[in-house]
């Protein structure tokens, strides 16, 4: 088998478990040593004669740079960098091709002729090395428009494959930016002397077709368009490495911001996302992805590449994608070994994305002011280097060895691109003798910038979803800029997720917290617990008491969290302000003292003189009688949560400052439910306080001293839950539906007036390419399905809608040979599809035929709703558009759409039924938001010993684990639709009472409740929540609704 070559753990990010042993990447350098120190300690160098360094630049212009023989790779990558005044230049790098006619990256650490064997005669070019998910995090206009030349030169090289419209569309915006305003003559000259693609000619009618409508787009809005559409297709920043599977398959590997992809031709057919990898090794010409185990599936894959040589280089590209886009600072130096090492020693050494966008923000280079020009190509001469001001220096400026010429030392030398014709590749898109500098198309700006100033010692933080906090030290004059801040500046713990899509994290790889680390239980603990009240009501008192901490917690997330955000950034208007935080802070305050009470009731409850007799205080009817009364004077606040959910949705849609820190609070660990929900919170809370006073009086005899207070608090609450009842579902519908209206792309005013929701799910839909998977949103007008996104950004694309008015379901197996299949008939289109069960293919049937009877009544307003909703999607065809086929209606809509994409949690209901195959109703809503509950469990795991003692909060069909009541936010959730809720078996091995099993395909979990009531609540809840009920009156129509009583 031989010795692994090259061995890289991979730092734990979001999607594995927490609480296990702390690793550290490695690094080559010493330890205390950074990128600039170990340049500058390397040997003097000796003189010697000039090397010529042809470089071909991104407009294909080539540069001719003389450097000395022991010159690094780094020093050469900081002269282009400094040459084209970048500033993002961590997201490019110089490729060149080797004898093989392979291309591989020039590493920075190298001596580049240690690299390049010939390097007089080979043609190096400048790239784009790391592909961002999104062109928003692209800092700079410039770096927006080397990125576009990028994607021009993979459209003539072929590698960025798509269909013709979008291939058209593509040239139409390069030439927008190139040449201006569409003129047919110009446009037809231009194109015949500039290659954008290999077989042009037959699209070009599209091309000008497409450019017409750009008129006044400016060479800005051009390259950012060009990089909405690329990044959307499946071969967008793709590199194929040939390889081979265990059975001889060819196939094509190739790394992304989300993880390693497996290719068949162009069909991408696996992707083995960073949060599953547990290391990454090669042995001669075997590529291995070890993962981490789950079920019964193998953990090791194994692939063939062509050579050895081949097989490091896609290793290192794996390295490095893997530091660049999940981890928050370079690897921790590793200390070199005394007498022999083995394996390659290769890390990435330059700044992740993380360290890149903090050092432009808190740099203040983004403000650098700059004009953007059309780069058409008129002029005979290139532009000298002095036409572009200096602007700050580059982070890597000044990484070069000692002897290493200076810039002046080292001139670059312009050289027409066709005199130097590259001879391996053949490139397309080359520029004729009009080309201009590369950096022509903007205009600088000189301004003075303070350097930031180095802070040594820095301690890490990790990044966000990460599982372990690594305790790093780097030391480092360059990255004091690079201080990672709390967006609201007082919690260190609070941050923003700026790698949301890249992740790929799912709701099913949310971790959940390991055996290892926890508090453990031992006999003795039970001892103790033996000691307090057995009584069924002290239980159902501490149920009181344990979900009034969570409800406390969730209503600081508004009013202490939220207006935090707010305020620091000034984004919300003062009439908004008062109007929510006047609401909510008295109701806020009242739960303080009211919280006070039950814990001091409960602590004499439990107390050792009255532990075993009967006293005054071992009762909870009296503080919840006395609290409830008190709260009835609160219901005029919570009759205003309709308008405060209302106000604060129509300034997130007008203020577009308000709507950045919505979303980037959205994204925080304190946040951990979508935010308008815990405006909702208050009202749910009286339905709380209904159910467990209904449980108190069914358990108490009605001679119990405690009855009557019980009974009484229980007509005080009822009277508040019945003026309220009609509201709570309004608030619920109009949260759901803002809530699918910021995760969904493609639609607009989703929450029109008359709108409810009624289903979300997965369904498979039949096309031309057989079953594909989809999401489906069933409201009272209209049915969508969409798709989940390519882009690493995890949202769903709508793909289409049809009308509810008019529509007709049948079961179709028979038809289709299909199971659990279903034909829905429109007047505008015909879709099959099938569920995942015959039980779920059931509650569709059910609920869309309930829905267009619904409809019936209110064709006219469901059509003009619909109509003023989805955005141009009427003229689809019934055979949806594949993903890489856009049509410009899907452009604009992304594009009105990008912030939203930038800003996205991963961890919805939506997603949750997308990965498990199954799917959720409003009713299943409405119950879910009656099964919460909060307490300490004991949790252990299937094949552990110990029982690790938590925190668990039930919401929203999920699990949340805190280490204690006290925590701010949850350390791990666990989705719990698709789980089956039992008590363990004998093969199971539990020899303890009051314990529950949570079993999914192979994932099981084992809980520990502390009696035999808190046991049966639990199973209690979990059941009810995560299965579906019958149809309540949520479906009915309005005018029986409203005569509705709970």
């Amino acid at each position: 088998m031989g010795e692994t070559e090259g061995t890289y753990r991979v730092l734990q990010t979001p999607g594995a478990r927490l609480g296990i042993q702390k690793t550290t990447g490695v690094s080559t350098l010493e330890p205390g040593q950074n990128l600039s120190t170990a340049m500058a300690s390397s040997p003097a160098k000796m003189h010697e004669r000039d090397l010529p360094i042809k470089i071909k630049m991104l407009d294909n212009t080539v540069e001719v740079l003389d450097i000395e023989s022991k010159y690094y790779g780094q020093a050469l990558l900081t002269e282009v960098y400094k040459h084209l005044n970048l500033i993002e230049s961590d997201y490019f790098g110089i490729e060149f091709q080797t004898i093989q006619s392979y291309w591989i990256w020039l590493e920075p650490m190298k001596l580049v002729i240690k690299q390049v064997r010939r390097p007089k005669t080979t043609m190096l070019r400048l790239a784009v090395k790391f592909f961002p998910p999104d062109p928003g995090q692209l800092q700079e206009e410039y770096t927006r428009y080397l990125f576009a030349l990028q994607i021009k030169r993979d459209l003539a090289e072929e590698r960025l494959t798509c269909s013709d419209n979008t291939a058209a569309l593509l040239v139409s915006h390069l030439l927008q930016s190139e040449i201006g305003d569409f003129d047919e003559l110009e446009d037809r000259e231009h194109l015949k002397t500039n290659k954008y693609l290999p077989n042009q000619e037959r699209i070009e009618g599209k091309i000008l077709e497409f450019h017409r409508k750009h008129v006044g787009q400016t060479p800005a809005e051009s390259d950012f368009q060009v990089l909405e559409i690329a990044r959307k297709l499946e071969m967008y920043g793709i590199r194929f490495h040939l390889a081979s599977d265990r059975e001889g398959t060819k196939i094509n590997l190739a790394v992304s911001h989300m993880g390693v992809l497996v290719f068949q031709g162009n069909t991408k057919i696996n992707t083995f996302n960073w949060s599953k990898v547990r290391k990454l090794s090669f042995k001669r010409k075997r590529f291995l992805i070890k993962l981490h185990p789950e079920g019964p599936y193998q953990d090791t894959l194994e692939f063939l590449l062509g050579s050895r040589d081949e097989c490091k280089n896609f290793w290192k590209i794996c390295v490095e994608y893997h530091t660049f886009f999940r981890l928050f600072d370079q690897p921790k130096p590793k200390a070199k070994a005394v007498f022999f090492t083995r394996g390659s020693s290769f890390r990435y050494s330059g700044r992740t994305q993380k360290q890149l966008v903090d050092y432009i923000k808190d740099s203040g280079m983004k403000k650098t002011p700059y004009e953007r020009r059309h780069s058409k190509a008129r002029v005979s001469t290139r532009a000298s280097n002095t036409d572009v001001p200096k602007q700050s220096v580059p982070f890597t400026e000044g990484l070069r060895t000692p002897g290493s010429p200076a810039s002046a030392a080292a001139p670059f030398h312009s050289v027409h691109s066709s005199s130097t014709p590259t001879p391996v590749l053949p490139i397309f898109a080359e520029t004729s003798s009009s080309s201009l500098d590369p950096r022509a198309p903007y205009t600088r700006i000189p301004e003075k910038n303070t350097a930031a100033r180095a802070e040594a010692g820095r301690k890490l933080t990790q990044q966000p979803g990460s599982p372990m906090l690594q305790g790093v030290l780097v030391d480092h004059p360059q990255l004091s800029s690079l201080m990672l801040k709390s967006p609201l500046g007082f919690n260190p713990a609070f941050q923003v997720n700026l790698n949301t899509a890249g992740q790929g994290s799912s709701p099913l790889l949310s971790p959940v917290l390991s055996d290892a680390g926890g508090a453990r239980i031992e006999e003795d603990d039970e001892m103790k617990r033996k000691r307090y009240p057995t009584d069924k009501a002290y239980f159902i008192a501490k149920e009181i008491l344990a979900t009034e901490r969570t409800y406390l917690k969730d209503l600081e997330v508004i009013t202490v969290w939220f207006r935090s955000a707010v305020i620091k950034e000034n984004a919300m208007p003062e009439g908004l302000m008062t109007l929510l935080f006047s609401n909510i802070d008295p109701i806020y305050e009242f739960h303080q003292g009211f919280l006070k009470e039950i814990e001091q009731r409960l602590s004499l409850w439990e107390g050792k003189t009255n532990a075993h007799m009967k006293g005054d205080y071992q009762r909870i009817g009296d503080v919840m009688l006395r609290n409830m009364r008190t709260l009835k004077e609160f219901t005029s606040y919570l009759q205003k949560h309709d308008e405060v959910l209302t106000e604060l949705e129509k300034a997130t849609k007008r203020l577009k400052k308000l709507e950045m820190v919505y979303k980037e609070f959205e994204l925080q660990k304190v946040c951990y439910l979508p935010l308008n929900t815990f405006l909702l919170k208050p009202i749910q809370r009286l339905m709380h306080y209904k159910l467990i006073l209904g449980r108190l009086c069914k358990h108490y005899t009605t001679e119990h001293r405690d009855f009557a207070d019980c009974q009484n608090a229980l007509k005080e609450v009822t009277e508040m839950t019945s003026q309220l009842q009609h509201s709570l579902i309004r608030l619920e519908n109009f949260q759901k539906l803002t809530e699918l209206q910021h995760d969904l792309i493609g639609i607009d005013n989703l929450t029109a007036p008359g709108r409810e929701f009624i289903r979300e799910g997965c369904l498979y839909k039949l096309t031309k390419k057989g079953l594909q998977q989809r999401m489906f949103f069933l409201f009272s007008d209209m049915l969508l399905y969409t798709s989940k996104g390519v882009t690493g950004t995890n949202q769903f694309k709508i793909h289409g809608h049809i009308p509810l008015h008019g529509m007709l379901v049948e079961e179709s197996e028979n038809e289709w040979a299909v199971p659990h299949c279903f034909t829905i008939y429109s007047a505008q289109k015909t879709i099959v599809v099938a569920a995942s069960t015959r039980l779920e293919m059931g509650k569709w049937m059910e609920d869309l035929n309930m829905a267009i009877e619904m409809a019936k009544k209110s064709a006219e307003k469901s059509d003009m709703l619909l109509e003023n909703s989805v955005c141009n999607r009427s003229n689809r065809s019934s055979d949806e558009v594949s993903l890489e086929q856009e049509s410009e209606d899907d452009i604009h809509s992304s594009r009105s759409s990008l912030d939203r994409q930038s800003h996205h949690r991963a961890n919805t209901t939506m997603h949750v039924c997308w990965y498990r195959n199954t799917s959720v109703s409003m009713t299943d809503h409405s119950v879910a938001v009656e099964n919460q509950l909060s307490g300490y469990l004991l949790r252990k795991f299937k094949n552990s010993n110990g029982w690790q003692k938590l925190w668990v909060v039930f919401t929203n069909f999920c699990l949340f684990f805190y280490k204690t009541h006290q925590d701010d936010y949850p350390l791990a959730s666990l989705p719990l639709l698709g789980y089956a809720v039992s008590s363990p078996v004998e093969a199971d091995g539990i020899q303890k009472d009051y314990v529950f099993k949570l079993q999914f395909k192979s994932h099981v979990y084992f809980f520990r409740a502390e009696s035999k009531y808190t046991f049966e609540r639990w199973m209690e809840v979990i059941k009810r929540a995560t299965s579906s009920p019958a149809r309540s009156s949520l479906l009915l129509p309005k005018d029986e609704k409203d005569s509705h009583t709970d």
